[in-house]
């Protein structure tokens, strides 16, 4: 029975294991995101938080615990440097899974890890509702530029009236 038994085995050694979500945060950490399957994502998610967290401290201690699960030191580096920061008035929730659907090859659910404030650029995905969304953008732009167009063409022709005006007023003084 597995009562309190925690965390997924994924069909591999300890030392596999341990050493494959090592190599995920530590790419995580890099790129800002990854893409893998929502298992592997959420487990890892987890081991990236904790990894944040001690980037937050940034004593040594901190340190030495984060470089034992980070393989780079430029990627350690950039952690406690630039993400722990970007992350000091938060209190967790650092990372995002995003579904993306499952794999071709084997049906595998994927998903996306990311860091939440993160700078890494998207790539947005075409779907129906994001086009039709775009659509209604384009034309809702295009209805407000012409809104513009027909506000000051109508000021204009109300400045060329007030004109007309005054110059007749203009005339009419002088002829008396």
């Amino acid at each position: 029975m597995r009562h309190n038994v925690k965390g997924r085995k994924f069909n591999r050694t300890a030392a596999h294991r341990k050493m494959m979500f090592r190599n995920m945060v530590t790419s995580l950490f890099e790129h800002e995101r990854i893409t893998t399957t929502v298992t592997k994502a959420k487990e890892a998610r987890g081991v990236a938080e904790r990894l944040i967290t001690f980037a937050k401290k940034g004593d040594l201690h901190s340190r030495r615990m984060a470089a034992r699960k980070v393989m780079e030191p430029a990627v350690l580096q950039k952690l406690f440097d630039d993400i722990g920061p970007r992350y000091a008035d938060r209190q967790g929730g650092y990372t995002r899974i995003l579904r993306l659907g499952p794999r071709r090859g084997d049906n595998a659910e994927l998903a996306i890890l990311e860091l939440v404030d993160s700078t890494a650029k998207r790539k947005h995905l075409d779907s129906k509702k994001r086009k039709r969304a775009r659509r209604i953008l384009k034309a809702e732009e295009k209805a407000e530029a012409q809104a513009a167009l027909t506000d000051v063409a109508e000021e204009t022709a109300a400045a060329t009236e007030e004109a007309v005006e005054a110059v007749s007023e203009d005339e009419e003084k002088k002829e008396d």
